[in-house]
């Protein structure tokens, strides 16, 4: 379990929540994890459940369902995921989907679609990532051409997150010229004819959590499931990633402390040469660098929280975060597996899952190189 004794910015309101979120987690979440893992895919009565809980999108106004919480309890929900090493893919729906439309979205797209993506009925996938585009969201190349009162959307888009569970698309388009203000986000529906969803994408980590391709070919989407304004798609996205980047920091930090509290129990538990594992000084050195890695990560995470919520934090500074923490994450993960010796290679050890689990986050969000870009921008 979490401590949150030391950490700073939390009352009383938000370990109340945290501990509600621990144990709707312990109940519908911990039990199933090996299953998840077996099929590749969580389930959707989970997001219907957690959404019942009042879990999802805690951060939306009351008139759409929501709670009108800050993001901090959106982001303990988070934490507590990343502890439990669970793979469903809520943080996309409370911390990036949710907030483009509530931003930017019509007072007709926020009543129609809010309301399920808050009670879990409606689960959200964000369609950006194409083949060969990776992280150059400005050169898409999926269309959208207007005919009439629609857009004809044809192109692909792959890695996608909750892909297959996915009932609401917020997808990057091409709507006009070459380059970022080309670019527009459709809300589409997965039940539109021409959508087609590829397969379940076989992956080094993560296999709970469902990553898929999708097709689209000659789908006709409303002009009015247009995101805001034609062309500031490009923006719009750019405008949440701060968010999107402090949600993966707290995800990341929260795992790196589940394997570190892997590691200690192991250690002491286990023995070699006639004393536990723990006795050799090189074991203790590497948990006190570790733990010294997760005093400072908890403290820059509560400090890049509240910058976040005064409005403060920086492109820059969010970038710095997710580049550190997901950095740490990995350097914390590898090394208490190699506290474990050969167990740490058996998948039946949590170390092992968390281990491939977590070397995504050296990825997705932007990788660690694309945040060096960003960091350095402003040096």
């Amino acid at each position: 379990m979490l401590d949150t004794s030391a950490r700073q910015g939390f009352d009383e309101s938000h370990e109340q929540f945290r501990d509600t979120v621990r144990k709707f987690l312990a109940r519908e979440a911990a039990p199933y994890l090996d299953k998840w893992e077996e099929e590749g895919i969580t389930s959707a009565a989970f997001w219907r459940d957690a959404g019942a809980a009042g879990l999802l999108c805690a951060s939306m106004p009351e008139a759409y369902g929501g709670v009108g919480l800050d993001i901090s309890y959106d982001l303990i929900l988070l934490e507590e995921i990343g502890y439990l090493n669970c793979p469903v893919g809520v943080s996309l729906q409370s911390l990036i989907t949710a907030p483009y439309l509530l931003n930017y979205g019509s007072d007709e797209l926020k009543a129609r679609y809010l309301p399920g993506m808050i009670s879990g009925e409606i689960i959200t996938a964000l369609g950006m990532t194409e083949p060969g585009g990776g992280s150059d969201v400005k050169n898409l190349r999926t269309t959208a051409r207007r005919d009439g009162d629609h857009y004809v959307v044809n192109g692909s888009k792959l890695y996608i997150s909750n892909g297959l569970l996915s009932n609401l698309v917020f997808l990057a388009v091409r709507t006009g010229e070459e380059g970022s203000r080309g670019v527009s986000l459709l809300l589409v529906d997965t039940d539109t004819p021409g959508f087609e969803r590829g397969r379940n994408l076989d992956k080094i980590g993560l296999h709970g959590a469902d990553t898929s391709e999708m097709f689209f070919h000659d789908v006709r989407v409303p002009v009015s499931n247009l995101l805001g304004e034609e062309g500031m798609g490009f923006r719009y996205m750019m405008s949440e990633l701060g968010q999107e980047r402090l949600s993966l920091s707290s995800v990341s930090q929260a795992q790196a402390q589940r394997a570190f509290d892997e590691a200690v129990a192991f250690v002491k538990d286990r023995k070699a040469f006639g004393q536990p594992i723990f006795e050799f000084q090189n074991t203790r050195f590497t948990l006190a660098d570790m733990a010294a890695r997760l005093q400072a990560g908890w403290a820059h995470l509560d400090w890049a929280r509240a910058r976040h919520l005064q409005g403060k934090l920086s492109s820059e500074e969010a970038a710095a975060s997710k580049l550190w923490h997901s950095e740490n994450v990995w350097h914390i993960v590898d090394a208490a597996l190699q506290l474990h010796g050969g167990a740490g290679y058996m998948n039946e050890y949590p170390i092992a899952r968390l281990w491939r689990d977590t070397r995504i986050h050296r990825i997705h969000g932007g990788t660690s190189e694309i945040m060096k870009e960003v960091i350095s921008r402003k040096i």
